[in-house]
């Protein structure tokens, strides 16, 4: 057990202190350039699945189930097949899901863009209010406070648990604010810190109150097949968002996203969108203005590669095989390092992109900025916070995924080493 740090005598932080320096100092002439700053698909993970590439050619029926001609004009809503794909990833039905782009991240924006110019089932345009406010919860994933902060909502910070957002605070503020239109989530293996919501958590979702006749929950789904362990954990499985309001009488509360873009390619994949029949129709309303359609070669080449969703679990468990020693190399050397040091804390996800480190309070900027320094690249300090603000000045996200092991287990030795360096420049500031 490594000796608690705030209880050293300055006389032992100022050895520890010189100790440390020294070490940072010739870390620093090792010469690293290893970026963990976002959750990207490594190489092997990308070469993976180049046969991808090969499911359709010039020899190919491009026919779809339902005679549609994938190369022509047509079908807004998704091929067949390519909405029974992407709602089995989700555990809804295929008339739940609308079959989109390659990006989840695009039509959340659109989703959020269609609120403010034209309202929701008839509703005031936000854009019209003023005032209208979203509830983020936090840390969380930096993309969805960049919509807010485009269109100029102002975002209210709801913290996380390991079973989800505080949901005592989610229900009494959605109840007493009407200008509260939206709550971001990432359900599964949540961003940054892994953690899947409970289903106590996904049921009171379904429940809510709100004053807001409109307010939506964004349920961004995009890990729902990133497991780590080929075993899906009990704890981590979730009940179905859109079948809980449904059944709760909220059936038009809930957008549900999610997409392939870890699966297959990044920027290539297909996405797809879950809700009601009600948001569906009222979301074409302005898709036949907007698009003539989506790119259904694509989503054929999807269904023809995996055939199935069990076809998408059987090679979601090579990315599983690829992530996981990553994960598992940064995960001991925190462990052997920061334990009983009383200076971090951190999470041990069984799915999804990332970790979730939280260093001594007033360290993160501190902790990022000598990591830069020596040649590792982490996501900004404060990134995970609606604003980029850190209140406490402690979240850092660990993207595991893009190096190698070894790489991983050499940015985590220099990751630990500026977690104890800002630490005892604290103290000793003290």
């Amino acid at each position: 057990m490594a000796e608690i740090y705030a209880e050293m005598t300055k006389e032992e932080l100022e050895k520890l202190y010189a100790q440390l320096d020294q070490e940072y100092k010739d870390a620093k002439g090792k010469g690293l350039a290893l970026n963990m700053a976002r959750g990207k698909p490594s190489p092997a993970q990308l070469d993976m699945g180049m046969d991808f590439l090969d499911v359709l050619n010039s020899e190919s029926d491009m026919h779809a189930s339902d005679d549609t001609d994938v190369r022509n004009y047509g079908v807004m809503d998704g091929l067949p097949e390519a909405k029974k794909l992407m709602a089995d990833i989700m555990e809804t039905l295929s008339s739940n899901v609308i079959v989109c782009g390659n990006a989840s991240l695009n039509i959340m924006y659109d989703t959020f863009s269609r609120a403010f110019t034209h309202g929701l089932l008839g509703n005031t345009p936000w854009g019209k209010l003023d005032k209208v406010k979203f509830l983020c919860p936090a840390p969380g994933y930096d993309r969805h406070f960049a919509i807010c902060e485009h269109f100029g909502v102002e975002m209210i910070t709801v913290p996380m648990t390991p079973a989800g957002p505080d949901m005592d605070m989610v229900e009494k503020l959605v109840s007493e604010d009407e200008a509260i239109k939206g709550i971001w989530c990432v359900p599964k293996y949540s961003n940054p810190q892994g953690y899947t919501y409970s289903g106590e958590t996904v049921r009171r979702f379904a429940s809510l109150k709100p004053a807001a006749k409109d307010f939506r929950i964004f349920w961004d789904n995009a890990y729902a097949i990133h497991h780590l362990y080929e075993e899906e954990s009990r704890q981590d499985r979730i009940p179905d968002i859109i079948s809980e309001c449904k059944n709760a009488g909220n059936p038009d509360m809930v957008f549900e996203f999610c997409s392939t873009s870890k699966v297959t390619f990044a920027g290539a994949g297909i996405s797809a969108i879950a809700s009601s029949h009600a948001n569906l129709d009222d979301m074409r309303k302005s898709m036949t203005v907007q698009t003539i359609g989506y790119d259904k070669i694509n989503q054929l080449r999807h269904v023809r590669y995996f055939k199935d969703i069990n076809g998408v679990k059987e090679h979601m468990k090579k990315h599983a095989a690829s992530l996981r020693p990553k994960f598992e190399a940064c995960e001991r050397v925190l462990a052997m390092e920061l334990t009983g040091t009383g200076i971090a804390q951190w999470t041990e996800p069984n799915g999804g992109y990332f970790i979730s480190l939280d260093v001594m309070e007033g360290c993160a900027k501190r902790v990022v900025e000598l990591c830069k320094e020596a040649g590792v690249t982490l996501t900004g300090a404060g990134a995970t916070f609606p604003y980029k603000k850190d209140p406490k000045d402690s979240n850092i996200r660990i993207a595991p995924s893009y190096p190698t092991p070894d790489e991983m287990s050499q940015a985590t030795d220099l990751l630990v080493l500026c977690v104890k360096l800002a630490a005892v420049e604290k103290l000793l500031n003290k």
